[in-house]
């Protein structure tokens, strides 16, 4: 399913470097058409200033950034064309309705957009019943939505939110969280979220990509099924590890929870030969569970535990 995706936005060694300061450090990755895609990292790690490149607020030191094959570099103006953005919470006029607002960003519009095309967006982010209310009257979830009805009038290629369920109660994230699963089926758009809210991206996103001090320190496929060598929990009921060449299990990759109780982070099929050598070592197995682990544990462990994000 992954070959038919097509590349909707590409970094290539972006590096940017402020008063001799490499802030961004040859960083590369992609987002594919139709897949909603998290960016995460602590805070300090580089995403705002990567976000602020990729939307053509701040200059690239060197490297390339692509959105559908433009380069922002070369052709600045066909590549931002693709781009649509909402960084935090979203600009728009209270006292005017959610039709004459989008009628306004619409005029602003490179190309001419369509009452038609308002209108298939507006359903689409299922504001059909209060589009004619001023927005001072919305829900910041529906202002949200909104938002993000806004950003699609030009058809992007890239929807790039930053923290998009900033001041959302549960009801409301929920909600965005549907209309933006929704959106990258109908529309095709690649979404790129940026977000501190790990369990929140987990349950939106197909991948995340994890930064830090500006480079890309991994990359998890995060609704995908699993394969045989995909990072997995072990969780193993042991006896006898005191015996062992190293009583603490860390020669085996392993990490004491409990009386004896260890876990360790690796590939599923490496699972084998670590119970076969704890039974030539002579430790005694009495269960071995297995989980995928969750995005903070494999966030936690990329960052070294960094807990801002």
């Amino acid at each position: 399913m992954e070959t038919e995706q097509k590349q909707a936005m590409e970094l290539v060694s972006v590096t940017k470097k402020i008063g001799g300061r490499t802030i961004i450090d040859n960083l590369s990755f992609t987002v594919r058409q139709g897949e909603i895609c998290g960016f995460l990292g602590p805070n300090g790690s580089g995403k705002t200033t990567t976000i602020r490149m990729m939307v053509g607020l701040m200059a690239m030191t060197a490297g390339e950034i692509r959105i559908a094959g433009h380069s922002i570099r070369t052709h600045r103006s066909q590549a931002l064309a693709r781009v649509g953005a909402i960084v935090e919470n979203p600009e728009l006029y209270p006292y005017m309705t959610g039709k004459k607002n989008m009628i306004h960003f619409a005029r602003m519009a490179a190309e001419p957009v369509s009452d038609q095309r308002i209108n298939e967006i507006v359903d689409l982010v299922g504001l059909s019943d209060a589009i004619h209310d001023k927005v001072k009257t919305y829900s910041l979830g529906m202002r949200q939505r909104l938002g993000i009805a806004q950003a699609l009038l030009h058809k992007p290629t890239v929807l790039i939110l930053d923290e998009p369920t900033n001041g959302l109660d549960p009801a409301g994230i929920r909600e965005l969280r549907d209309y933006l699963r929704e959106l990258a089926r109908q529309e095709k758009i690649a979404i790129l979220i940026s977000s501190h809210l790990l369990a929140e991206v987990e349950l939106i996103c197909d991948r995340a990509l994890i930064i830090q001090s500006g480079r890309l320190v991994g990359e998890r496929t995060v609704r995908g099924t699993a394969g045989e060598d995909e990072l997995v929990l072990v969780e193993l009921e042991l006896k006898g590890m005191e015996r062992a060449r190293d009583a603490s299990g860390q020669g085996y990759g392993l990490v004491k929870r409990e009386s004896g109780i260890y876990t360790a982070n690796i590939a599923k099929s490496a699972i084998p030969e670590l119970v076969a050598n704890l039974v030539r070592d002579g430790i005694e197995v009495y269960q071995v569970a297995i989980r995928k682990p969750t995005l903070e544990d494999t966030f936690l462990q990329l960052t070294k535990g960094d807990e801002a994000l």
